[in-house]
């Protein structure tokens, strides 16, 4: 008498996915996206900074304990849901390829974030560790490649926010670092609440960790209020700044660059008017926004008649943003201090040109792609002095548009003993994109950083003069002519962040790299430790 086996269907119901075990597969990936998408929508024009909140607690749970190739490949979509939406505006009059294309390389930078996060997530107090790694991959995408994009930084979102007086203890890399630790707090601290329903127990320490990654930050930036400080050290100083406006919206708005020196002209002749009239106050120096002047007004002897013009009508010190183009050599994005009696006296050149927006690094191979880089025909150069005019008496700090995004940039004149700051900027190539919106919030996050009101004249919108304190007290609306007229305090003190200059961004580095060599450690001691 024999048995028969009946083999077991390896593909029967005990074994087969689940609908409900393949949507499984899609919920960390899902929840990576989401993560980014929230972050995204905590920037201007949105006055929800508290979004960024739960964007870090869902990038926690999202990460936690995930090894370090899943780590980067959520990060990576992580950058993709922030970035893809915060960068359109790059491909406003270019196309997708370009914005496709930096968005990509830019989620890699979060994606490397996302390794070291998920490496650090299963040590003791790791949500301080994790917020170090989110500042060290933002330091690093500041800087590289091609002098680094730091657009999207995470303390750029917060000028609305809680934690914005942080900016003036050490910058925005303190203030990234508060929020992000706050977010990775919140999920730690529901992970820990969680425990304790199923458990009834919680251990000490990893209950301190969790409520200290919340308080830490919010109780810091309670104690950095008394920093944001919009008192008058120095005086008052009543400043104009003009926006003239573009004949059109794009790339070719540069095609009628007659039209626009005219529109700034106009501006300033009507302000003068004004101020004859007592309608206004007489300012005590007049702010052009960068490229109000693309005629060359040292080799056109006519687009200086008219600037000088308007300048002796208005009869103070004016900043005009020009393109300089020498016989040979680069061209240069310099802004000029024009006096009425003594015409040009002073200039300013730009000393971080955009990369494929003034110059085409690797010209040839990006041709491959887009044939828009051919508009640059000419590629800027940079300048290598630190931009101070001394305006009526008011040493006036200058960052050229891009240039506000960087942190040493704006610091610079600040040490170099500037009183009020101003962003001369040009976004009309932009139309009417959120980026506006989003440099307006940088600048207003380097008045608290740095205590200085800021000065924000631009071609075609928004223009903004802003207080020490990060208030915006006026502004235009886009594609507007207008002048804005305000009486500003001027400050000389310093504040942490400018005294300290890159030394927290450093320790958070330190910090960051600390728990990632712990991380390693732990991992190659376990390798080493035989199985029981």
């Amino acid at each position: 008498m024999s048995a028969t086996i009946t083999p077991v269907d390896a593909s029967g119901p005990d074994t087969a996915p689940t609908p409900v075990s393949r949507l499984r597969r899609f919920v960390r990936p899902g929840a990576a996206l989401l993560s980014g998408f929230l972050l995204f929508l905590s920037f201007p024009p949105r006055p929800l900074w508290w979004l960024a909140l739960p964007a870090f607690a869902l990038l926690g749970w999202t990460l936690r304990g995930r090894r370090l190739r899943a780590g980067f490949g959520l990060g990576y979509l992580a950058g993709l849901g922030f970035l893809l939406p915060l960068l359109v505006w790059t491909g406003e009059e270019v196309g997708a390829g370009p914005w496709l294309a930096l968005a990509a390389v830019e989620a890699l930078f979060v994606a490397a974030a996302g390794l070291g996060i998920a490496a650090v997530s299963r040590l003791p107090w790791w949500p301080f560790f994790a917020a170090g790694v989110w500042i060290l991959a933002e330091g690093a995408r500041a800087r590289v490649p091609f002098g680094g994009f730091p657009w999207g930084k995470v303390a750029f979102g917060q000028a609305d926010g809680l934690f914005l007086p942080l900016a003036a203890v050490g910058g925005t890399p303190v203030l990234g670092f508060a929020v992000a630790l706050c977010g990775f707090g919140l999920y730690e601290a529901y992970r820990r609440f969680r425990a304790w329903r199923a458990t009834g127990a919680v251990p000490r320490g990893p209950l301190a960790a969790a409520a200290l990654s919340v308080l830490v930050p919010v109780t810091g930036a309670l104690a950095a209020l008394p920093l944001v400080d919009d008192s008058a050290e120095d005086g008052t100083a009543t400043v104009a700044a003009v926006q003239g406006n573009v004949p059109r919206l794009g790339l070719d708005f540069n095609a009628q660059r007659r039209a626009v020196l005219d529109n700034h002209v106009a501006r300033t002749r009507e302000l003068a008017q004004a101020v004859k009239e007592g309608r206004e106050p007489q300012p005590d120096f007049v702010l052009w926004p960068e490229n109000s002047s693309d005629i060359d007004p040292y080799a056109n002897a006519d687009a200086a008649d008219v600037i000088d013009g308007a300048v002796r009508a208005i009869g103070v010190p004016t900043v005009i943003g020009a393109v300089v183009t020498p016989e040979t050599g680069k061209l240069r994005n310099t802004l000029i201090e024009w006096d009425p009696e003594r015409g040009p006296v002073a200039t300013y050149d730009k000393r971080h040109v955009q990369p494929f927006g003034e110059y085409i690094p690797m010209r040839s191979f990006v041709r491959i792609f887009n044939s828009n880089v051919d508009r640059v025909a000419r590629d800027f150069g940079a300048g290598t002095k630190v931009g101070v005019f001394d305006l009526a008496g008011t040493k006036v700090g200058l960052a050229t548009c891009y240039e506000a995004a960087f942190d040493w940039a704006v610091r610079d004149t600040v040490t170099h003993g500037a009183q009020l700051i101003t962003v001369p900027s040009n976004n009309a190539t932009f139309g009417r994109s959120e980026m506006t919106y989003q440099q307006l919030a940088m600048s207003r996050v380097r008045a608290v950083e740095h205590s200085r009101s800021v000065v924000v004249p631009v071609t075609s919108g928004v223009s903004a003069i802003i207080r020490p304190d990060g208030e915006i007290v006026a502004q235009t609306k886009m594609f507007t002519p207008d002048v804005l007229v305000e009486k500003v305090p001027l400050r000389s003190s310093q504040t942490p962040a400018t005294r300290l200059g890159t030394l927290p961004e450093a320790l958070l580095a330190v910090l960051a790299a600390a728990g990632l060599g712990w991380a390693t450690a732990r991992a190659v001691r376990a390798r080493r430790t035989p199985a029981a």
